[in-house]
């Protein structure tokens, strides 16, 4: 059953306003319609997919004066009040709070990254996920990792098993000790040939994306990751500017001056990208992740592992 008291969770006085929580515009931020009371299956898949087509897979914040905050209120005020995106400690957060207040029963989990260049997957838990249970079903809900590897829908958590989406077929697995969530994709056609050796361009069709344990986290696990991500000088957040949708038929990316828009079709994806001047960034954000920000931010495409 959904939560009574959703309208009241934070009583912070911001000046003569008081500052509050409110599922159902988060829910008007998503464009969902449907019952609020109804925690099943088919609601899930349906708020999964309106986040990732809604709020922005980003890191703009770090490169703009801001900082990515860990508390869920300066989060809703972010993406709900202020329509914009976030990384995953952001969406995904934001996410679980509004699983619980609908009446899932979710779990927060952390993973670990896999890099490309090293073939291994990071040292470090960095990526925060939701495992959520339903008729004695797990299901894994990531709204927040972003371009070609984001999942529209949650995962059912059976090991080995092909479960095909509008971005290619994901497929957990489980060797004993950890998760494994793989993705295998079509062939990439780069409409504009300047970009065929861009190192945004990824050619596997296979790609290992992340690992993880089903040990539950509190925020508090997170803290000291999310501080180091926006503070270290080789993170690769730190290295680059992310924005990354998905839409009704592929995904959108903005990664330093490069703008990317990725069609989805039955044999191959479709890929057209340009390079931005600076003076077309902010409308190009405004047009295409529908987000204005009010500080000017630098835009950063630094080496590192990251591809679309």
């Amino acid at each position: 059953m959904i939560r009574h008291d959703h309208l009241a969770l934070d009583t912070t006085w911001r000046g003569k306003k008081r500052f509050i929580m409110d599922l159902r515009e988060y829910l008007k931020r998503i464009g969902f319609t449907g019952q609020l009371n109804k925690p099943d299956l088919d609601s899930l898949f349906t708020i999964h997919k309106l986040h990732v087509m809604s709020v922005p897979f980003e890191n703009l914040s770090v490169h703009n004066g801001e900082k990515n905050s860990m508390d869920l209120r300066v989060i809703y005020n972010k993406i709900v009040e202020s329509n914009r995106g976030g990384w995953c400690c952001e969406n995904n957060l934001l996410f679980s709070w509004a699983l619980k207040e609908m009446g899932y029963k979710s779990t927060i989990l952390s993973g670990r990254v896999f890099n490309s260049l090293e073939q291994d997957f990071l040292p470090n838990d960095s990526h925060l996920i939701n495992l959520v249970e339903i008729d004695g079903k797990q299901y894994i809900a990531d709204v927040s990792f972003g371009v070609s590897c984001q999942i529209w829908y949650p995962l059912e958590l059976i090991s080995g098993k092909d479960q095909p989406q509008p971005p290619g077929v994901f497929r957990l697995t489980n060797n004993g000790e950890k998760w494994i969530l793989e993705k295998t994709g079509r062939k990439q056609i780069i409409v504009d040939n300047g970009f065929a050796d861009s190192g945004l361009v990824d050619k596997r069709l296979i790609k290992t994306i992340y690992c993880f344990t089903l040990t539950p986290r509190v925020v508090e696990y997170f803290l000291k990751m999310s501080v180091m991500l926006q503070t270290n000088p080789s993170s690769l957040f730190m290295l680059k500017t992310i924005c990354s949708l998905q839409t009704a038929t592929g995904f959108r990316a903005l990664i330093g001056w490069t703008y990317s828009e990725v069609t989805f079709k039955e044999d191959s994806d479709s890929v057209e990208m340009k390079k931005i001047p600076d003076d077309e960034i902010e409308a190009v954000l405004k047009e295409k992740f529908n987000m204005v920000l009010i500080n000017k931010f630098t835009p950063k495409n630094n080496k590192a592992f990251y591809s679309i």
